[in-house]
């Protein structure tokens, strides 16, 4: 590539926000090349071969509850570019230490028959959001509305979201079924249970199992980051891997302003392009180094993306 190359937007990682920030950009007609450091796509969406031969591992996330309710990812026709979505009956099984298992299946009913003397309270905490879930997640899906857009079913979700897991757990529920259930899911927020708002992350893969399911990639993880970059090249974007990014190379220049920011974020359709430049301003302060990335933090772009109106770039 030669010095005079030019692009609307760079952006360092090829992780599933990276790629999603690249697309997004594409698909406004904007010219976007996106630097990996490792030897393929996607961040923690990889899949490797790391045990036998022919056994392929998700060596970072492998199911994915909240994807078939993004908004993003049903604007995007994936499905052309290799991506198949498995769903089984059964989202989830937590094993319990008497070597039975709690079951969450698809239905709320069937779920709660198999909890015992806590069955009702499970319906009377879940029936409610799962019926709530397509105006939950519309809220909560993206870059928050000012007011909600739904702010009453977002209130019924909050008031226990904002809970720690296990005090959520103990009012809730009585028997080791249902709190067990619970505490599984709620892990996943990688937080003490005892933590405000650890509760959240429970609800929500708890309403997800109900209301869309629990899918995995068909060949694993890896295929949902490989069909991003595959509609990513068709829209024109570019994509290296293999070179890490420790700093700007001497004599190429890669500033950020908070205008060019603007310019970005009202191509995708950015509805506050002033409070778009404040962020970006504070990000863009000069570094002897990139040790991470340069970031223009935007609630219009769904990750951190470095941003400028022209941008040159060359590479080593």
């Amino acid at each position: 590539m030669s010095r005079s190359d030019i692009y609307d937007a760079i952006i360092i990682g090829a992780g599933p926000n990276g790629l999603a920030a690249a697309v997004t950009l594409a698909r406004a007609g904007r010219s976007v090349r996106v630097i990996e450091a490792a030897a393929t796509v996607g961040g923690g969406t990889r899949t490797a071969l790391l045990t036998l031969p022919g056994f392929r591992h998700d060596v970072c996330s492998a199911v994915h509850p909240l994807a078939l309710s993004s908004r993003f990812f049903r604007d995007l026709p994936l499905d052309r570019c290799g991506l198949r979505w498995i769903e089984p009956s059964l989202p989830l099984a937590h094993p319990l230490d008497d070597g039975t298992a709690v079951l969450l299946e698809r239905s709320v009913g069937a779920t709660a028959a198999g909890l015992g003397r806590d069955a009702a309270a499970y319906h009377r905490l879940m029936g409610p959001l799962v019926k709530r879930w397509a105006a939950v997640t519309e809220d909560l899906l993206g870059p928050p509305p000012l007011p909600p857009r739904h702010p009453l079913a977002l209130i019924r979700f909050g008031v226990a979201a904002l809970l720690p897991a296990s005090l959520l757990a103990r009012l809730w529920f009585r028997g080791e079924r249902a709190r067990a259930l619970f505490a599984g899911m709620a892990a996943h927020a990688i937080l003490p249970l005892e933590r405000p708002g650890s509760a959240a992350f429970g609800l929500i893969l708890a309403m997800a199992g109900h209301a869309v399911g629990w899918p995995v990639a068909q060949g694993g993880s890896q295929a949902i980051a490989d069909a991003l970059a595959a509609y990513l090249r068709d829209l024109g974007g570019e994509i290296v891997t293999g070179q890490p990014v420790t700093a700007f190379p001497p004599g190429r220049s890669c500033s950020m302003s908070a205008r060019s920011t603007c310019s970005a974020s009202r191509a995708i359709g950015y509805p506050q392009p002033t409070d778009a430049c404040w962020r970006a301003t504070a990000m863009a302060r000069p570094r002897s180094s990139l040790t991470g990335r340069w970031m223009a933090r935007s609630r219009g772009l769904p990750m951190r993306v470095a941003v400028r109106a022209r941008c040159t770039w060359a590479a080593r």
